[in-house]
């Protein structure tokens, strides 16, 4: 079945540009009221109004320029810069001199910050401290000389831009991290999906026939050799595929950029769930018993509740695969005599499904020989099922007794799931 890819977007900048956008706007209107509360100390008005009118206008022309880093080019930031640092030198034409000696705010006040921060949201830390020093070299012109208000307040706009320059470069190094992380999460569990579709079908019939073909020989036993090797190729493909690399988005405004491979969604699930024979109720959950149902016979034995055991379809479907896997490691490893015994259980907070069987059981260290050679049947086609699906299975094999295979899964796998995360 087609499984959908979804694209998704991270940029931790972008509530950084709209802050500045709002901060932009509302220095603006308090550097107007500033002035608006003093205009009749001011020996010549006009100027400052001249200057506010091409502040307010620029101010509000320009917020798409603010919007994201991509719109917000190296032309307006000049532009921008040039308009901050031209207010705070006309402050000595429009203001009284009386007025700057007792720290009066300069034509643009607060406002000047707004430029810098832009830089540092464009350009990080150097770019915020290229953009601190003409507004403090202005500041100091305006002022006459270092006072000892300005040479702190000179001394705070820097530390701050850089400040803020840092952190926005450590996190657009961290987004990029974690859209590296997830590609790799999502291409990994679309290989491990991968895997056990090939070993529940492809690997077994090649290996039947490189058995086949031993116990038969002549041509069919060539036959079965080229069966094993291709087997052998495919177990090494499956279990260490290449995993592809991330895709960062050009477009800084974007932010990064991960493709995932969507679930399934429910319409799917319904379809699929009726395909695998399951009866389901009105919510569209499925009864696990009736999917289990169809592995009970004369040497598997299925032990059952009374009352309907209900799943969402894509669990109860995964779940019945994974007994499916294991009553075939059941046959492959102790015999078509052996017997199985499945057991299922109903409780609150969790579904149970125990496979047993009186096999000659598992010799310690096996599992872990199969895994490292690509034989994935425990690993991926039980084990790995079940992580997928938020539930855990454990299993506990003595040589001589048999072996027994615990399945686990929560009755909210999505709540299982996150909880583990």
């Amino acid at each position: 079945m087609a499984r959908r890819e979804r694209v998704m977007r991270m940029s931790v900048e972008l509530p950084l540009w709209r802050a500045l956008a709002g901060y932009r706007v509302l220095t603006m209107l308090y550097a107007v009221g500033l002035f608006a509360t003093a205009h009749d100390r001011f020996p010549r008005p006009w100027i400052a109004v001249a200057y506010y009118c091409v502040l307010c206008v620029w101010t509000l022309a320009t917020l798409p320029r603010v919007a994201n880093a991509a719109s917000c080019t190296k032309r307006f930031l000049a532009v921008d810069l040039a308009l901050a640092v031209t207010g705070i030198l006309l402050t000595p034409l429009a203001d009284a001199q009386a007025r700057i000696a007792d720290d009066g705010p300069t034509l643009p006040s607060i406002w000047t910050a707004g430029s810098v921060l832009a830089f540092a949201l464009k350009g990080g830390w150097r770019w915020a401290a290229l953009a601190s020093t003409p507004v403090a070299v202005a500041n100091l012109i305006e002022r006459g000389s270092p006072a000892r208000d300005t040479v702190p307040n000179v001394i705070l706009v820097w530390v701050a831009s850089i400040a803020i320059g840092y952190v926005v470069e450590v996190a657009r190094a961290s987004e990029r991290t974690l859209a590296r992380a997830l590609e790799i999460e999502a291409a990994t569990r679309e290989r491990e999906r991968l895997a056990r579709d090939i070993h529940d079908s492809v690997l077994q019939v090649l290996a039947m026939v490189q058995r086949r073909g031993a116990v038969i020989g002549g041509e069919a036993a060539e036959l079965g050799r080229l069966a094993g090797e291709q087997e052998v190729a495919l177990r090494t493909l499956v279990s260490g595929g290449l995993v592809p690399v991330s895709r960062v988005s050009q477009d800084a405004a974007e932010g990064a950029v991960v493709r995932m491979v969507d679930e399934v969604d429910e319409a799917d699930e319904a379809d699929r769930s009726d395909e695998d024979g399951g009866e389901r109720d009105r919510s569209g959950h499925v009864d696990l018993r009736s999917l289990l149902a169809r592995w009970a016979g004369s040497r598997v034995s299925l032990a059952e509740p009374g009352a309907p055991v209900l799943l969402p379809p894509a669990v109860a479907r995964e779940m019945a695969a994974a007994v499916g896997a294991a009553l075939d490691n059941v046959r492959r490893h102790a015999g078509q005599d052996a017997r199985a015994w499945i057991l299922i259980e109903d409780e609150p907070e969790c579904v149970f499904v125990t496979v047993r069987d009186d096999g000659p059981g598992i010799p310690e260290g096996r599992l872990a020989q199969a895994e490292g050679e690509g034989r994935l049947g425990v690993a991926q086609s039980i084990k790995g099922r079940l992580r997928d699906i938020g539930g855990t299975a454990d299993l506990v094999s003595v040589p001589g007794q048999g072996t027994e295979v615990e399945l686990k899964v929560p009755r909210n796998p999505k709540k299982a799931k996150a909880e583990s995360r």
